[in-house]
């Protein structure tokens, strides 16, 4: 067996010498970064909303407990609190912070006042009520989903000139290692702020792994049809990331898949030698209207999702009662149909025109979340978060291979700092969206922030004509306006 094994170690070795520069071999290692960046982004949507919820109302109950609590009562005697998190109902006794938890079916030898304590309807004990608790947790959940976005928008500005000077190899793997951190830091936090600071921490490596992985795909698929095709297998990555909603509770196979993935990270990405090259400035790229239109349906497309993922679990909890599986399970056709959207339009879009896929793209977001608020249980969810989903699957396959595209007409051929622009476009929808869509949905309610947001994915589709035949950089004039001008200029003998 020790041989055997051997033999296999060595027969892997040759394989990724002779793979040194392998353009496949890149591409899995891009697809593996982007997975393990959604996965902890997307898994821990569903549960934190019911989690901080259960953190304020309990300590809520508790302060109300010991406020109304009678002076004369025996120490002996025992209080409940019934928790919605975990389906259990919570026995304090004469100490205020002594409680211990106990399942809803073994409370039969508690206080009577339990069931007081208990949902009014005990089919669904997920049910909490509609009040200004719960209202107030679209601001909480949203600032907690969009710290993550607005640490990697600052972050991204100098990721991508970074990547140019440096290459793509530093900092992939600086991504990989502190997102292995965040992982950790998000499985143990037990507080609000420590989830806020394992959120931010994310952000920082995000940026680092998704600009330095999206610059090397186009830096090595330099045909614009290859190109699309790889950036498509490689958003598949974030698609399987967006899966996770239904491994909500697995955070340790999370941290163990991160570590991994670090270690494969370290051993492939010390065998490429990419050169830097000096690209065109941020600025530059900044003041391209074609380069701001791709952005603009990215970051437009994208905030869809990110309004919607911090605001429907609380919506469905004032309106379904569901249960927790329920929550989780919500999102994942618009997983599925991500995948199926991006794997099926990266090779289409280049074929039918990718200015006209992410025009039909963008209205197609707009009208599914319209009709989000309408459904009236989780199944009436799975239509329109399945073509939210695909939706942005058209556009992501679209945009990312005209960023490249854009660049290589219009300015020097080296990627890292317009994927950076792209990547601060991705992070504005889901910096703003979840903040502003929170405050929106407090406000003016959940049904109102869906009209909002797919009403101006409809008004923005059309700017995605201007990216049908966009002028490259030294436009070719008719040879009789050439010779004329070469005629008035020379030089009289």
């Amino acid at each position: 067996m020790g041989r055997l094994d051997t033999l296999r170690e060595f027969n892997l070795l040759s394989w990724m010498r002779e793979e040194r520069q392998s353009r496949k071999l890149i591409l899995v290692i891009v697809f593996i970064a982007l997975l393990l960046d959604n996965m902890l982004l997307t898994v821990v949507v569903p549960i934190i909303p019911s989690y901080l919820y259960t953190i304020d109302d309990a300590a809520a109950n508790m302060a109300k407990n010991h406020t109304t609590a009678s002076p004369h009562t025996p120490s002996g005697t025992f209080q409940t609190i019934v928790s919605l998190y975990d389906n259990s109902v919570r026995v304090t006794s004469g100490a205020p912070m002594d409680s211990t938890p106990i399942p809803l079916g073994q409370t039969q030898g508690v206080s009577s006042s339990t069931s007081a304590l208990t949902p009014h309807n005990s089919t669904q004990p997920d049910c909490p009520k509609a009040d200004d608790q719960l209202l107030n947790e679209n601001v909480k959940v949203g600032l907690l989903f969009a710290s993550k976005a607005t640490v990697q928008l600052i972050t991204n500005p100098f990721i991508g000139p970074l990547t140019n000077r440096i290459g793509y190899q530093i900092p992939m793997f600086a991504g990989f290692c502190i997102m292995f951190l965040s992982t950790i830091m998000f499985a143990f936090s037990s507080s609000y702020t420590l989830l806020f600071l394992a959120r931010s921490m994310q952000g920082v490596g995000s940026s680092c792994s998704s600009v330095a992985g999206m610059g090397m795909l186009a830096s090595v698929y330099t045909d614009d049809e290859e190109r699309g095709n790889a950036i498509g297998i490689a958003l598949g990555g974030l698609a399987m990331g967006v899966l996770d909603h239904i491994l909500a509770a697995f955070f340790v196979l999370i941290c163990f898949d991160r570590l991994m993935a670090l270690c494969l990270a370290l051993h492939f990405l010390s065998l490429f030698s990419l050169q830097s090259q000096k690209g065109s400035s941020l600025w530059s790229l900044m003041k391209d209207p074609y380069i701001l239109i791709a952005a603009g349906s990215i970051c437009f497309a994208n905030m869809a999702i990110a309004m919607l993922e911090p605001a429907l679990p609380i919506w469905m909890m004032e309106t379904m009662c569901p249960r927790k599986w329920q929550l989780g399970i919500a999102f994942v056709p618009a997983s599925i149909s991500y995948l199926i959207g991006t794997n099926i339009f990266g090779v289409l879009a280049h074929k039918m025109g990718r200015w006209l896929c992410a025009l039909i793209g963008m209205v197609l977001v707009g009208v599914s979340i319209l009709c989000v608020p309408f459904a009236k249980d989780i199944y009436g969810l799975i239509l329109p978060n399945f073509g939210v989903g695909f939706a942005i699957g058209m556009v992501d396959s679209s945009m990312m291979p005209i960023m490249g595209y854009l660049v290589d007409l219009r300015h020097v051929s080296v990627y890292g700092t317009v994927y950076a622009i792209a990547d601060v476009a991705f992070c504005m929808g889901f910096a703003l969206g979840p903040s502003a869509g929170g405050a929106i949905a407090k406000s003016i309610g959940f049904s109102w922030l869906m009209t909002i947001i797919g009403v101006v994915d409809i008004l923005f589709a059309p700017l995605c004509y201007f990216l049908r035949s966009p002028p490259g950089r030294e436009e070719k004039m008719p040879v009789d306006v050439v010779t004329q001008l070469w005629v008035e200029r020379k030089p009289s003998c």
